[in-house]
């Protein structure tokens, strides 16, 4: 498994708590590292979707706001918009 995330992200302190958790890290350097770290860019292109499923989600009011007072209440309102968008319906 993996761990997809922004150039923000690149340290060295994130990437030694992601190996310890048995994945691999797939953060691009930034730009002033002195010692640049090679990540998988093909994979990292990948991302585009999983940014693009949360925006679709945040459409939704309830969502973006979160008006659900409970967790367990707003986990099944996130579960039920993601069944939508993968049945293809616009909520």
């Amino acid at each position: 498994t993996h761990a997809l995330m922004d150039r923000a992200y690149d340290s060295d302190a994130l990437r030694a708590v992601i190996a310890t958790q048995g994945m691999k890290a797939c953060i691009p350097p930034r730009k002033n590292r002195n010692a640049p770290v090679t990540h998988d860019q093909e994979l990292y292109k990948q991302t585009h979707r999983l940014e693009n499923s949360f925006e679709k989600l945040k459409r939704h009011r309830r969502v973006a706001t979160r008006y659900d007072k409970t967790a367990a209440s707003f986990m099944a309102f996130i579960l039920d918009a993601c069944c939508l968008l993968n049945l293809g319906r616009q909520f």
